[in-house]
């Protein structure tokens, strides 16, 4: 029998980290106080620094990518990972970039990996006016085994109340338009790292960084009224679209409105199906956002909004 090529034959179960949101709601939500906005669960916090603005942060990882990445001597591109996702999220709710904070973690602090990604991360945050403001590096031989790091960080960003986006004013007869990919950004690596083993692999093809999407969603909102932001992340669109989604609508999908790059060629001619492709990866589509279809010209319209 041919190995099963998903994500939960790998060793990650999408259901279980969504299990652990909803293990975690109470508990959360009995810390809040009256300054924070809206639901847990979202892309990014909200927290109300005055009357009229809104802190937004986010906290990520890069995941195992960092193993593929030291192999290829491409630290510096999970430092840009880790940067862009964290401000890709803090960018739906239309929040501007303020600061980042980081933090490294290995078995032994190798100073010169440190560095790469540290210098990584400094190059998307210049890109994004986003200042690098503190971090922590920790050497736990006692949790990492051998040669193993990993990274996280945390990005906040600021947005006026009028300025918001919450997927609030989302409605029927809405379109979908789809921003680019680089290619699998940081989602999805312990499948990809089961596919390859120990095998040589092509690193411009899988590892390309995140992209940044702030000059893209800046231009979008001067011709577009978006009225909801997505960052496609673990879960692909339709794990991460419903969550920008107000209740009582869905998001109708055409999978062939846009062209996807080589990288998912590659793993389905691995034998990942299409299903599986579309529930862990983003498929080319890094951003969604839902506009007025009278706004939509111009745009990759990848989809609708239609009443569930």
């Amino acid at each position: 029998m041919s190995e099963e090529r998903t994500y939960a034959a790998a060793g990650v179960s999408l259901a279980k980290a969504g299990s652990v949101v909803e293990r975690l709601r109470a508990a959360v939500a009995g810390t809040a106080t009256g300054e924070v906005v809206g639901a847990f669960g979202g892309f990014a916090g909200l927290y109300a620094l005055d009357e009229h603005r809104l802190l937004a942060a986010s906290t990520d990882g890069v995941g195992s990518k960092l193993v593929l990445a030291r192999r290829a001597g491409k630290l510096r591109w999970c430092g840009a990972d880790l940067a862009a996702h964290c401000i890709n999220d803090v960018l739906t709710t239309g929040a501007e970039p303020l600061f980042l904070l980081d933090y490294v973690a290995a078995n032994a602090i190798d100073l010169e990996q440190v560095a790469e990604i540290v210098e990584g991360a400094a190059g998307v945050c210049r890109a994004a006016g986003c200042a690098i403001i503190g971090g922590e590096t920790a050497e736990l031989p006692g949790i990492y085994r051998e040669e193993e790091l990993d990274v996280a960080g945390t990005c906040v960003g600021i947005v006026d109340r009028r300025d918001l986006i919450d997927g609030s004013r989302v409605e029927p007869g809405d379109v979908v338009v789809g921003l680019p990919s680089a290619g699998i950004h940081a989602n999805g690596f312990t499948l990809v790292r089961r596919l390859i083993g120990e095998d040589a692999f092509d690193a411009e093809l899988l590892l390309p960084p995140t992209r940044l999407y702030l000059e893209e969603v800046r231009a979008l909102r001067t011709r577009s009224d978006i009225r909801a932001l997505a960052h496609v992340t673990g879960g692909g669109i339709m794990g991460n679209l419903p969550r920008a989604l107000p209740a009582g609508v869905l998001a109708e999908i055409d999978w062939d409105a846009w062209e996807r790059p080589p990288v998912f060629d590659w793993l389905a001619g691995q034998g990942v199906a299409e299903d599986e492709l579309r529930r862990v990866f983003n498929c080319g589509i890094g951003m969604c956002a839902v506009v007025p279809a009278a706004d939509a010209g111009g745009e990759l319209v990848m989809g609708r909004i239609v009443e569930a």
